[in-house]
């Protein structure tokens, strides 16, 4: 059975290798790490304003609600903006590295401009809704920055260019060579919001909203699709496959979404309306319950799985966790395949229900850091019940979880070096 699961793997590995090295899935997945800069930034000055409301030493704070404001509305509330700009230079960089990204990724931008529709403040102002441009335009920023990129390298390997003469700067020529894929691309971006204007919806950021983004919430978005998500997720990960690679460009923008819904709710003084994200996946599952492994191995009985645990028990504490993952390893480790699997959707299951009783706060969308140890890694939550609920998770259950595993291999393990002595 073994044998015929390995070799099973063994024949979609080139599938998986080239899903994994897919240039849409790359893009989007690239894109959306670097938004995590700007998302973080705005985080920090929607937690503050929320955290000083509630503790008299920092009311002073308050004085300066109009620069936390502005600072949340350029960074979460301009989430698309930066997506659709992100999205046509990954594209382009992985389609083509020798076209020019940065002219993708402005036609996108005056494209995505386009679609959004101007709404009236008052009879002389009028301005951009900021519900399209942040996690609502998600999506629509998606759509456009991929599709226009395409339209932009498929225009220009058709050669139809302005051509300009030998000795001209080449700032100069790119510039030149990019006006008629920008005419032609953003014209068709004001066809489709002509014909959109004309519908029920109104624009496509409503129609895309309305048919997509709040459906694929309901379902991608509820702890049974995390659950089952992290599994598969875990299954690619015991063959040698990059789980995360695969799966998280599918249903990162839609959990970075939610986090930042979360994080306007706190802004407006109200409780985050998802318990689930990617901050509350990333949390969690942090270090993909490894810590609790290495914690048994201290008290092995074998030398072997003894030694691995005091090589990896540092590392482990800060969220590195490959020492353990290729020393013991767990990779097509079929002994220990079980929890490798199943750990991470279980705590997620326990973390959801301790939130859903009110246990454990809401997640507030803060996006933790990689490489913060134990506790400080939830502590950009503002909670102390979600640190605590991290430490119990990795200290107590993760063990729980891997020990009748990890007992029976330790005793297998151990035999066999007693046998070796002996010889």
């Amino acid at each position: 059975m073994k044998e015929k699961l390995q070799g099973f793997f063994k024949k979609l590995d080139p599938i998986f290798d080239k899903i994994g090295k897919n240039a849409y899935l790359k893009s989007i997945s690239g894109a959306m790490m670097a938004t995590l800069g700007p998302i973080l930034i705005g985080s920090i000055f929607t937690v503050i304003p929320a955290l000083a409301a509630e503790t008299s030493s920092l009311s002073f704070l308050a004085n300066y609600a109009d620069f936390f404001a502005k600072m949340s509305a350029f960074t979460l509330d301009s989430m698309s903006l930066y997506i659709v700009i992100l999205m046509p230079y990954h594209l382009v960089r992985n389609l083509d590295p020798k076209e020019d990204g940065i002219s993708a990724s402005i036609i996108a931008l005056v494209s995505f401009l386009v679609l959004t529709p101007i709404g009236s403040i008052d009879a002389e102002t009028s301005g951009l809704p900021l519900s399209w441009l942040g996690p609502e335009g998600v999506f629509t920023a998606m759509l456009v920055g991929l599709l226009s990129a395409r339209l932009y390298l498929a225009i220009k390997h058709k050669g139809w260019k302005i051509k300009m003469p030998d000795g001209v700067p080449p700032m100069v020529t790119n510039t030149m060579e990019s006006l008629i894929p920008t005419f032609l691309v953003v014209g068709l971006f004001i066809v489709v919001s002509a014909l959109f204007s004309a519908t029920s919806f109104g624009n496509l950021h409503n129609f895309i909203y309305s048919v997509v983004q709040v459906p694929l919430k309901g379902i991608g978005g509820s702890i049974g699709a995390f659950f089952l998500i992290s599994i598969i997720q875990q299954i690619f990960w015991f063959f040698g496959i990059h789980g995360t690679s695969v799966i998280n460009a599918v249903v990162q923008p839609l959990w970075m979404a939610m986090d930042v819904e979360n994080l306007q709710a706190i802004q407006q003084g109200q409780t985050p309306p998802n318990i689930v994200g990617f901050a509350f996946f990333s949390i969690v599952t942090w270090t993909g319950t490894a810590l609790g492994l290495v914690l048994l191995m201290l008290r092995a009985k074998s030398q072997q799985y003894r030694q691995m645990g005091k090589i990896s028990i540092v590392p482990a504490l800060f969220g590195v966790t490959e020492p353990v993952i290729y020393g013991t390893p767990l990779v097509l480790n079929f002994d220990l395949a079980f929890p490798f699997i199943m750990n991470n959707s279980i705590v997620m299951v326990i973390a959801y229900l301790l939130t859903r009783l009110g246990i454990v706060a809401r997640f507030s969308g803060v996006q933790p850091i990689f490489g913060l140890p134990l506790g400080l890694n939830a502590a950009v939550q503002g909670s102390l019940s979600i640190i605590l609920l991290q430490i119990v998770i990795q200290v107590i259950i993760s063990p729980i979880l891997w020990y009748p595993w990890f007992k029976r291999l330790d005793r297998k393990t151990y035999k066999r070096e007693q046998e070796a002595e002996t010889t």
